[in-house]
């Protein structure tokens, strides 16, 4: 029982690790690799753009969504 104990508290600690531990992305090293990371940065902000353009006034998340967004109705 103890060891059964410790495993979960060992499990639920190396899961709480992991939510807080930063990813880290290497700086692109080649034009192209320059060139997609920009592309995914624009797709990124035209999602963001879109979703914020459709989401109704009176939802709780509006804000939160369209925090940032050029052109939004606030």
């Amino acid at each position: 029982m103890s060891r059964l104990l410790t495993l979960l508290t060992l499990g639920a600690a190396a899961s709480t690790a992991a939510c807080t531990i930063p990813t880290y992305e290497a700086e692109p090293v080649s034009v192209y690799q320059w060139e997609r990371r920009q592309q995914a940065v624009e797709r990124e902000q035209a999602e963001r753009v879109r979703l914020c353009r459709i989401t109704k006034d009176e939802d709780p998340r509006k804000e939160e969504l369209c925090r940032g967004v050029s052109g939004d109705k606030d």
